[in-house]
């Protein structure tokens, strides 16, 4: 541990490196082989034993401090000061707060003389001058250590070699082609990313019973949150959004985590990905668990395309891992039954599903019961929907090379994903596409009364994302697939028209493609038009979550006397909306920007040179789908790169990011960014 004064006045600072058991003991937990408790005791100088039912044992030195002294060890147990607390006598005098007591409070009998417990930390007393540094050495084994010898040269090395290690690592991984800064913000990324893994445990039918040694719980919380998910037990290490802020797990955001891991730890984002299909993750029915606070919330159903993603980038053609994906197969089919039968309530192929992550991006709290008794047919719930029926169908494709049984399935996802786009584009006349806005909205329904809610925001983006190419060489070695195709090709006319179809002379040979997709090319190109347009959605840090016009144009909507109400916000939410601690108003979304510069670069396959766009929108410059993704590749690189003066978009104005040495290399990567500053 280095610690480093950088003020102008000398320090005088108590450090204390703990070394404790999580409380296992106390709650009668049947579990976790909890009966014995575990104990910490002195060892030696600078020297502690630990005893553990199932951990076993484990040596943990501390090395002198700068005064050439070992530190004092403290002692107390690691539970709940329930006298403080509840008024209620505890039933050790020494509880978990007692370092506190001992050092702030100056009670010397708050930590055990007999020097044990379950709770021990290394008292070290540090006077550090303006600019100095202080360097601790500490080390946990599971062999027995001298305090003296393992904190040596030895010690020294250890640090040396992994240093060494993950320097290679980094190095085998990123491109040859990025500059020093680029690789400092892809090795911060990675750091933070492996960083927030944890350890998460939470059974629900533990949580709805209460603890076997503590009062019965209240009654409401055996109708309360989560109560509907007892078959959930978690206890695992998961990568979570954030070990501060969000310490546990939200299943769409991890499916994105699990893209980035494939580079670096490709087991572990299968693992990760396998785990949330297991049957104590899952519902019977097939829903995923969202997060801890709510898990029947439904979060967008990405986690097939992050399988599919995975399942390719983590080995080359011919050896990638077919079980991991099989296994992921079946799981998600179940999955996609229950959005189907969950969220399509009239069996129309338009969805509703709630938030479905996007929090305030609504006129409403699409997560709560709607005014008037009205329902909503959302476009991004629809799109969504089609995004994941396309992701299967191509999971099924690729499964059926050397299963011919998955061709039925196949077949059914193909079908399934034209009669979604059939209905948000046509049905009542034109879906839920606008013809004179060209622009996807939502759609209120009361009574008979349906309501375009025309608010631009990635809702109206999201039906780009659903994009898929077939390619007949592979079509033509599935027979079985070929031929529902073809027929089905032949006999609905009406639906055919949704799949367009194009052959590309490649080395003089013809190879022909067949695009699936929500948008036909003309409502492609219009939306486009919004999307890199800079006074709508084009910031020079990405795509806004919602565009600037209503900067000026606010959309406002009245119902039953009610006026509803939405602002252009490119940073912090301004109403405690959905919890006012996010905002989808108008700041920048990494994850939605990363499927969107998918998407494009699917389109531009298609189309190649023969569809280009303005971009930005009236500035004259005509770029290929694919360059227009490069560019939105850039401008979210620029958040995080450094400009002549030395600062970074996403640190807004602290100058010590800028200027000051000790922090100007520091890489912050927030959950979204201001829509104009990219702060």
């Amino acid at each position: 541990i280095s610690v480093t004064n950088r003020g102008p006045e000398p320090a005088h600072l108590h450090l204390l490196p703990t070394l404790w058991y999580r409380n296992t003991w106390c709650w009668g937990a049947k579990h976790d082989s909890c009966k014995t408790k575990p104990s910490i005791t002195m060892a030696g100088e600078g020297l502690l034993h630990a005893e553990h039912a199932d951990l076993g044992t484990s040596w943990f030195a501390a090395g002198a401090g700068p005064d050439g002294k070992a530190p004092q060890f403290l002692f107390t147990e690691n539970e709940t000061n329930t006298q403080a607390l509840f008024g209620v006598e505890n039933k050790t005098p020494y509880v978990k707060d007692a370092f506190h007591a001992y050092l702030v409070q100056g009670r010397a009998d708050a930590v055990n003389p007999a020097q044990v417990g379950t709770k021990a930390a290394a008292l070290y007393q540090l006077e550090i001058p303006p600019g100095g540094e202080v360097c601790l050495r500490l080390r946990l084994a599971p062999q027995e250590l001298s305090a003296h010898k393992s904190l040596g040269t030895a010690f020294d090395q250890v640090f040396q070699d992994r240093i060494r290690e993950a320097d290679e690592f980094h190095d085998e991984r990123k491109p040859k082609s990025i500059t020093a800064e680029e690789t400092r913000v892809v090795r911060q990324a990675y750091a933070g990313l492996l960083w927030s893994k944890q350890f998460y445990h939470y059974i629900v039918r533990d949580w709805l019973d209460g603890d076997a040694l503590q009062p019965a719980p209240p009654a409401s919380r055996a109708t309360g949150r989560n109560s509907g998910w007892p078959h959930l037990y978690n206890r695992d290490v998961i990568s979570m959004p954030d070990k501060w802020e969000y310490p546990w797990y939200a299943a769409w955001d991890l499916a994105f985590h699990m893209i980035t891991f494939a580079r670096i730890d490709p087991d572990f984002a299968k693992q990760q990905l396998v785990l949330f299909l297991r049957e104590w993750y899952m519902q019977p029915n097939g829903q995923l668990p969202a997060y801890e606070f709510n898990f029947s919330d439904v979060n967008p159903p990405v986690h097939a395309w992050s399988c599919w993603r995975v399942y390719k980038m983590t080995a080359c053609l011919g050896q990638r891992d077919r079980v991991f994906l099989s296994r992921c197969f079946q799981k998600l089919v179940i999955s996609f039954t229950w959005w189907v039968n969950r969220k399509d309530l009239e069996g129309r192929n338009l969805f509703a599903g709630g938030f479905l992550g996007l929090d305030n991006v609504g006129v409403f709290d699409r997560s709560k019961p709607l005014p008037a008794g009205g329902r909503l047919q959302q476009a991004d719930g629809t799109a969504w929907m089609a995004f994941f029926c396309a992701t299967m169908l191509s999971i099924a494709l690729e499964l059926a090379r050397d299963n011919p049984a998955t061709e039925d399935m196949a077949s059914k996802f193909f079908e399934h994903f034209i009669a979604i786009a059939d209905a948000i584009n046509t049905q009542g006349g034109t879906g839920l596409w606008d013809e004179e806005d060209g622009f996807y909205y939502d759609q209120l329904c009361v009574g008979e009364r349906i309501i375009p809610l025309k608010v631009r925001s990635l809702v109206g983006l999201i039906p780009l994302l659903a994009v898929e190419i077939l390619d007949d060489e592979l079509i033509q070695g599935l027979r079985g697939f070929k031929k529902r195709m073809d027929w089905f090709l032949e006999n609905r006319p009406d639906l055919s028209q949704l799949i367009s179809y194009c052959c590309l002379l490649d080395k003089g040979k013809g190879r022909c493609h067949r695009l699936l997709a929500i948008p036909t090319r003309k409502q492609l190109e219009r939306v486009l038009r919004y999307m890199l347009d800079e006074n709508e959605f084009l910031s020079p840090y990405g795509i806004r979550s919602l565009s600037r016009i209503h900067r000026e144009q606010p959309y406002v909507f009245h119902l039953d006397g009610q006026e509803y109400r939405v602002d252009y916000e490119p940073g912090e939410s301004t109403t405690g909306f959905f919890g006012g601690n996010s905002n989808w108003r108008g700041p920048v979304w990494f994850p939605v920007n990363y499927l969107l510069i998918e998407a494009l670069e699917r389109y531009h396959h298609f189309y190649g040179d023969g569809l280009r766009v303005e971009c930005p929108t009236g500035s004259g410059r005509l770029l290929n789908l694919q360059e227009v993704a490069d560019d939105l590749r850039c401008r979210l690189a620029r958040l995080f790169l450094p400009d002549a003066q030395g600062r970074r978009p996403c640190h807004g104005d602290d100058r010590r990011y800028a200027e000051d040495p000790h922090w100007r290399d520091l890489v912050l990567f927030h959950e979204y960014f201001h829509g104009e500053t990219g702060r």
